[in-house]
């Protein structure tokens, strides 16, 4: 067996002889050549491997050949760098084949492991179970997946996490984006825990860098945008004038109003009870509907085809308010405001509606509750944030009494706004006993 420098000029010079014969490098120990009958050139190490059979008469593997890759596809430099690499593996007692197909099935594992794959897993083992689950994953749906759902998850970095989340900050989004930041993080802790990815890319970025200080909404609707928002929903279709009326009335979360089903609606108790499994607690909502509440639902359809109180498929699937129903909102909201103001003698073109979102309602409901001088228990309660501590263990009272009458206080408050005295009508205080 030959020994040689083998250079590119040297492989190249080689020719078949019609029969297979090796070249062995004095450069790279164990490595050469193979020249077969025809001509062809194949890099080789030529050594013991683990695993493989023992000698009994040396107590050692026999030397065996494998192939490295083929000349000129793998270059000179790339074969003697892989055999050097095998080399180092068989010093450790692994086997390069063993490792190569190892690598080669975690590729796959990482090409399998796409961002859609572990999102869609993160939402069906996590957000399911959570009261607010349903915002995160359309979070995810709406801003994470259109970007990266056929990206391996590996192969997003902070750099990619950042570039997204500016692009949110650039349309004029700062709240919004704290919570796709929120989302994005919440997916890779998953994936980390998941052995698809050993760190988070989230946790290279600084947050307050990146979007600015979170701040906490406070927004409330003042009296005359309570008014101007009821005005509002005498122009919404069904189902979403009725809904967002509901809405206003019970203080609820968006998706427990719009994806309430008949069954859970009992007209002659006056009595909404959200269960634990929509409701994404351990113990139901139980809402007392007032007479307002209950005239909207008793001029409701009724569907044959589904259980949804609220849909546009005769039942079959919920609505929801869209973005594009609460523009129309808006639209009809600053529309009264200028009409007021013209009747106070204020000039409507210095009038503005301040952005808002459906989730502020709940906060005019609990506001309200409080300057009507309801306890705060009750009021939490009321909106669906229920007992705390060793209260919700030991106090199993239901309020529901307590709870009728808060919201029988709130719906006459709310009543007196959207349908004024006339001025020439004076209002009596009420005496408290």
């Amino acid at each position: 067996m030959a020994r040689l420098k083998l250079t590119d000029r040297k492989l190249k010079s080689l020719r078949a002889t019609g029969e297979r014969y090796e070249v062995l490098d004095t450069v790279e120990p164990a490595f050469g050549i193979r020249v077969s009958d025809k001509g062809s050139l194949t890099f080789i190490l030529k050594t013991r491997f683990p695993n493989t059979p023992i000698n009994p008469k040396t107590g050692y593997p026999n030397p065996t050949r494998r192939a490295i890759g083929e000349y000129p596809s793998m270059t000179l430099e790339e074969a003697r760098k892989e055999a050097r690499k095998w080399r180092d593996l068989i010093k450790r007692g692994i086997d390069p084949a063993i490792e190569a197909e190892r690598r080669r099935q975690e590729e796959l594992r990482k090409q399998s492991d796409t961002f859609a794959a572990i999102a869609e897993k993160f939402i069906a083992r996590k957000l399911k179970l959570q009261r607010r689950g349903h915002v995160v994953e359309r979070v995810i749906r709406n801003e994470l997946m259109p970007h990266w759902a056929a990206r391996p998850v590996a192969d997003i970095s902070h750099r990619v996490v950042r570039e997204l989340i500016e692009g949110v900050v650039d349309r004029g989004a700062e709240t919004y984006a704290h919570n796709v930041y929120d989302a994005a993080n919440a997916v890779f802790n998953f994936a980390v825990a998941q052995d698809a990815i050993e760190s988070n890319p989230c946790r290279q970025l600084r947050r307050k860098d990146l979007i600015g200080q979170k701040r906490l909404r406070k927004r409330i609707l003042a009296d005359d945008e309570i008014r101007a928002f009821w005005r509002a929903t005498r122009h919404l279709p069904y189902p979403y004038g009725s809904a967002l009326r509901i809405l206003m009335i019970t203080g609820q979360r968006h998706t427990d109003v719009t994806e309430v089903p008949r069954t859970e609606i009992d007209l002659r108790k006056k009595l909404w009870t959200i269960p634990p499994e929509r409701f994404k607690s351990d113990m139901p909502q139980i809402v007392p509907l007032t007479d307002d509440v209950c005239a909207i639902l008793e001029r409701l359809p009724e569907f044959r085809k589904g259980p949804f109180l609220f849909s546009t498929t005769f039942g079959q699937k919920p609505t929801a308010i869209s973005t594009k129903i609460k523009d129309r909102v808006d639209t009809l909201m600053l529309r009264s405001l200028k009409a007021m103001a013209r009747l106070r003698g204020d000039d409507p073109k210095e009038v503005k509606l301040e952005p808002w979102v459906i989730h502020d309602m709940r906060r005019v409901v609990r506001s309200h509750l409080s300057a009507l001088r309801v306890p705060d228990q009750i009021a939490e309660m009321v909106i669906g944030h229920g007992k705390k501590g060793l209260q919700r263990i030991y106090d199993q009272h239901k309020y529901v009494d307590e709870m009728r009458d808060a919201m029988m206080l709130w719906a006459a408050r709310l009543r007196s706004i959207v349908e004024p005295a006339p001025a020439n009508v004076v209002t009596l205080a009420r005496t408290r006993a």
